[in-house]
């Protein structure tokens, strides 16, 4: 089996365990976007994943961002494919997900892939000095955590003349060594953003702890879940919905999606196991996806 075969199968497992659990759930499959986290993947798992139609990819590292957006640039300017059904209703979930007031939020520009509809999401933590190639390569940025950053990405987005679309990471389980506001304050800091100009707050993301058991999580989860709710009666900006809750990763995304996911990063289901190399190359570790 050629590592494009064996790619596509856990693809396709991945696929149908989101449909499964958002069933069970009683939501609909199709307004469940799957991110698939590339940080340990090679060039030629990107391409594969693209060839079936995947279009939303996640990265955790600025540079690798930066790396992994040029091989899907490369990828279209070699080749016109089209979308195949293996995807799990892309478009309806983008059109829940990636729309205000019925209008199609602009897609980046910044890179040629756009125009094949490729959306890059920003996952891990977020320096300050990085923040301005996240904003011009990210559609999303998942991991908003503080007011510095956002007055960052503010400045940035006022010189670019175009929006940045966030969601406010929030560290509902407590880990002292997780990046994300305490959840007493994602409403004060949600206030305090929503009042920037070219910063839309969409929603927001959390990780639980590393478990050993998927249903571990899910206390995470629905304190998560119950602080989304709660802000979403808010009405933080004016014709922007509040409505991305991103949870859950390889070990625990079915958990997530019953406890109101509708955004999964899912890094090695999809691309396998990281070697010992990969592994030793990281420069610091990372919560983003396991």
């Amino acid at each position: 089996m050629t590592v494009s075969d064996t790619l596509t199968t856990r693809y396709s497992e991945v696929c149908e365990r989101v449909a499964r659990a958002a069933k069970r759930a009683g939501r609909n499959p199709g307004d469940i976007i799957v991110v698939a986290v590339t940080k340990f993947a090679v060039p030629e798992q990107i391409k594969a994943l693209l060839a079936v139609g995947h279009r939303d990819f996640g990265e955790n590292k600025a540079q690798t961002l930066i790396q992994h957006a040029a091989v899907v640039d490369e990828f279209f300017t070699r080749q016109s494919i089209h979308l195949t059904t293996r995807t799990i209703r892309t478009q309806e979930a983008s059109e829940l997900l990636f729309s205000t007031g019925g209008m199609e939020l602009r897609p980046h520009t910044a890179l040629p892939s756009s125009r094949e509809g490729v959306r890059w999401h920003m996952i891990g933590h977020v320096q300050r000095n990085k923040a301005k190639k996240v904003a011009e390569t990210s559609r999303l940025i998942h991991s908003v955590d503080s007011l510095r950053l956002a007055e960052e990405l503010q400045a940035i987005a006022m010189k670019r003349d175009q929006p940045v679309d966030v969601l406010i990471q929030v560290n509902s389980s407590g880990e002292p060594s997780k990046f994300g506001c305490p959840p007493a304050a994602a409403i004060p800091l949600a206030e305090q953003i929503s009042t920037m100009i070219n910063i839309r707050v969409r929603g927001l993301m959390t990780m639980a702890a590393p478990n050993k058991v998927a249903e571990q999580a899910r206390p995470c989860f629905s304190r998560c879940r119950e602080l989304f709710e709660e802000m979403t009666k808010l009405r933080l900006g004016e014709n922007v919905p509040f409505n991305i809750l991103s949870m859950g990763m390889s070990g625990d995304f079915e958990v997530a999606i019953s406890e109101g996911a509708n955004i999964v990063r899912i890094g090695s289901s999809i691309f396998g196991q990281p070697s010992v190399n990969q592994q030793d190359e990281l420069e610091e570790p990372d919560e983003s996806e396991n």
